[in-house]
């Protein structure tokens, strides 16, 4: 069986907003309108189209912080928790021969550092990441790309994913798709193990 598995609220719960507040000076005005303006430009950011230093130096203007690149690149990677309850199935699919695939809309100031700072990714075998393709889910391109690259056969692959604009274009592909909730991971492993024996 093969798993094409997001990462974020999927392997890695975040929070963009409480770490990058830390780099606001005092009495900076609309903070909160400053990092929704941030993470506007995030998709652009995370299809590769605007380089690292880039991006950094116009989103330290944006927030007013005097911070250095470094401290930005700190915090922006400051953001994750790991979900314990999905990398437990993933160790699970690992040990049992599974294929593992990680699909993710994702940049190049968190990659390739997760992958350092959290090294049960080594668990995958290979991953299409939105950043080094050039598109992003939900855009039918990166699904197209991950089939060709992998040889995917839709109706035979597991997908999960936690945005139902996401899961909506797997369904149309064919996938078999979960649209999976932190909050909920139990009817994710009910719906999984269903699915399982169904196959058997």
């Amino acid at each position: 069986m093969t798993f094409l598995i997001d990462i974020g609220r999927v392997l890695l719960d975040f929070d963009f907003e409480s770490s990058l507040s830390r780099l606001f000076p005092a009495n900076t005005p609309d903070p909160a309108a400053r990092l929704h303006r941030l993470l506007e430009r995030k998709d652009e950011f995370e299809t590769g189209k605007i380089p690292v230093d880039d991006y950094i130096d116009w989103a330290l203007a944006v927030l007013g912080s005097d911070a250095s690149p470094d401290e930005f690149r700190h915090a922006w990677q400051q953001i994750f928790t790991p979900n314990e309850p999905m990398w437990r199935c993933v160790r699970q699919w690992a040990a049992g021969g599974h294929r593992l695939i990680l699909f993710s809309n994702i940049n190049g100031i968190h990659c390739p550092w997760i992958f350092k700072n959290f090294p049960e990714f080594a668990l995958f075998h290979d991953g299409v990441l939105s950043y080094e393709t050039g598109f992003i889910k939900p855009q039918p391109e990166i699904y197209h790309h991950a089939i060709d690259r992998h040889g995917l056969i839709p109706a035979e692959t597991i997908y999960i994913d936690d945005l139902p604009q996401n899961i909506a274009t797997g369904r149309d592909l064919g996938f078999r798709c979960w649209q999976y909730d932190l909050h909920d991971h139990a009817t994710f492993e009910s719906w999984l193990s269903q699915y399982l024996e169904s196959k058997i």
